[in-house]
């Protein structure tokens, strides 16, 4: 069992890693742009990129939730040290998640439906990405907590 337990482990930090440097590339470049373009190029850029957006970060998101929550169950079952702080990395992971049905759902569904007006569009965006930096650092919230609950572990190393 031991060598799943690595390699989960492994997987996880990864995923969780990955996930938290995608959505800190979104707060960083992509927001930036968006500011940068006029209502009438954003809601077409929007329209043109939505499903892609979608299609990369749910199953990012999702495998990153799920993985955290599978290892942090491990730890329990198996009673290792850093039971609790892989715990914690999974909270935080499910927390990403909530911060879509709390916000992004209907933000983005706004976006989409172009119902935000033009002089609000801007406040809109801004809005966007500042739940989109909670919602970095409750990634890179989850990923260091996996790591240090790896390197803590004595089960499984």
């Amino acid at each position: 069992m031991k060598p799943i337990m690595r390699i989960l482990g492994i997987l996880t930090v990864a995923v969780l890693g990955l996930t938290s440097g995608a959505m800190l590339t979104e707060a960083v470049i992509i927001v930036p742009f968006w500011l940068g373009l006029t209502p009438t190029e954003f809601y077409t850029w929007y329209a043109k990129n939505q499903a892609a957006l979608v299609n990369f970060y749910s199953p990012l998101e999702i495998s990153s939730m799920v993985l955290a929550l599978v290892l942090s169950i491990l730890f329990f079952t198996r009673n290792e040290d850093k039971k609790w702080v892989m715990l914690g990395s999974a909270i935080l992971s499910i927390l990403v998640i909530a911060t879509f049905f709390v916000f992004f759902k209907d933000a983005n569904a706004a976006f989409n439906a172009r119902s935000i007006e033009e002089g609000k569009l801007s406040l809109a965006i801004m809005t966007w990405g500042n739940w989109q930096w909670f919602r970095v650092f409750l990634g890179l919230g989850a990923f260091v907590l996996s790591v240090m609950a790896i390197q803590g572990s004595k089960k499984i190393s």
